[in-house]
């Protein structure tokens, strides 16, 4: 195994115009600097010089447009009812699993009694989900998602019916962004997480005769609860 990546490795070097085995200081260099100076990619106009409201107001457009609900909160406190009310407004069951991130830990569930709360990882088995996101893209209604303890990706992926948290001062314009809070988050932690999802509406494919069918690969609904925090 170690054969064949060594001739890769030195089919790839050969390419490059560098010698087997050299130390090319100047490749480095421009590596470090690239990581030190990440140039940034195209920005869509419609995303360009945009105040945070109107960004706000362009998530939520991008985002239904994409199949998605959305509602907002003004707290956290608020949460349990817009929960309750989706929940029942769709005939789900008032059972939900959670992570543990700060954000979901602070929600007082115990104000609307009728939902049962669990947290952790989904073992499959679980109807409904409620995640809470990195940021929101309003280029496209995307939220990123990262994974970690407190926000496990099955979450993402399993349940039926996932409901996301996000705050509105989490919202930016470009994909570009997205990148920008990341690699402050890594300055800050020290590490990036395993894993990033992106996730633009729920899951759909039109693989069988170009129909459009919701939940193919993941959740059926996607419920977006932005809440008010500037």
């Amino acid at each position: 195994m170690s054969g064949a990546r060594d001739q890769i490795m030195g089919q790839v070097r050969r390419a490059l115009g560098r010698a087997e085995g050299t130390d090319d200081a100047r490749a480095r260099d421009a590596v470090d600097a690239r990581l030190k100076e990440p140039p940034r990619g195209l920005i869509p106009a419609r995303v360009r010089g945009r105040e945070a409201e109107e960004l706000g107001r362009l998530f939520m457009e991008k985002a239904l447009a994409a199949n998605c609900t959305c509602a907002t909160v003004d707290s956290l406190e608020a949460v349990p009812d817009a929960i309750a009310e989706y929940l029942a407004s769709e005939n789900l069951p008032a059972t939900v699993r959670t992570g543990d991130h700060p954000d979901l830990a602070a929600i007082p569930f115990d104000r609307r009694p009728v939902l049962t709360v669990s947290r952790g990882p989904s073992d499959g088995g679980d109807a409904v989900s409620l995640s809470t996101a990195f940021v929101g893209a309003a280029e496209t209604g995307t939220l990123a998602l990262v994974s970690g303890p407190g926000t496990p990706t099955t979450l993402n992926f399993l349940p039926e019916t996932e409901i996301v948290l996000l705050r509105r001062s989490r919202i930016v314009g470009p994909y570009e962004d997205i990148w920008t809070h990341l690699r402050a988050r890594n300055a800050e932690a020290g590490s990036m997480p395993r894993a990033v999802n992106l996730i633009t509406g729920p899951s759909r494919t039109g693989d069988i005769e170009q129909k459009i069918e919701l939940g193919a690969h993941g959740p059926l609904r996607l419920h977006i609860l932005i809440l008010d925090d500037l």
